[in-house]
């Protein structure tokens, strides 16, 4: 299990969000940059201990309505190799020292243990303390085939991330996410798989909604 340690980082987490989310095509705030809070999230481990995952979600108040945006994030001690276009940023740990910090779509441990999450291989993790299921987390998979742990393309559209598999699989993370009406999120017709999770809205309550949506590769 990762351990969370209490210490500080600098820049700090918002400060690296604030800086990179401009610059993607499904951020949806104010010409003026981003004002941002936490809102959420959960953590998976790395079974090799060598990687932070967080799936984080924010809260930014610049644009005419509030938006929540999902961000997964890896946390390295070194660059993954042919990832630069996926860098957010650089931070010193008090504790473990430099980080790389990676948009966690484009880092094949974050993409594994998603997969495995979705399975059921894994449990989602609290995102503040050691060693504690997330229980906020929820997860489904229809059939017996294995979600594919490599995904060869991801493509960043105004609304999801899309992951590709050879095969024709499709796992979309959902980057601006939104509460399920009745508290019960369910994907749409054709899903194969989901993961759904719960943030603090912006008046405080706590609102539910869909994370991301697997689809299967079609019929041969």
């Amino acid at each position: 299990m990762a351990v969370i340690h209490r210490t500080t980082l600098e820049p700090t987490k918002l400060e690296l969000l604030t800086a990179w989310l401009p610059s993607r095509p499904w951020f949806h705030g104010g010409t003026e940059g981003p004002r941002l809070t936490r809102a959420g999230g959960f953590r998976l481990d790395d079974p090799k201990g060598e990687v932070g995952v967080e799936f984080m979600v924010v809260t930014d108040a610049s644009g005419s309505e509030p938006a929540a945006y999902l961000v997964p994030l890896t946390y390295r001690g070194a660059p993954l190799d042919g990832a630069e276009h996926a860098l957010v940023g650089t931070a010193e740990h008090g504790v473990l020292g430099r980080r790389w910090v990676y948009d966690g779509c484009h880092d094949p441990v974050a993409v594994a243990e998603l997969a495995a999450l979705i399975e059921g291989r894994v449990r989602a993790q609290a995102q503040s303390v050691s060693d504690t299921p997330d229980e906020e987390v929820t997860r489904a998979c229809a059939g017996e085939t294995p979600v594919p742990a490599e995904f060869t393309t991801v493509e960043d559209t105004p609304e999801h991330t899309e992951l590709s598999a050879p095969d024709g699989t499709a796992l979309r993370v959902l980057r601006t996410l939104l509460p399920a009406p009745d508290g019960s999120p369910l994907p749409g017709p054709g899903a194969a798989g989901h993961v759904a999770g719960a943030w603090e809205a912006p008046d405080g309550t706590r609102a539910r909604g869909l994370l991301c949506v697997l689809h299967a590769a079609p019929p041969a």
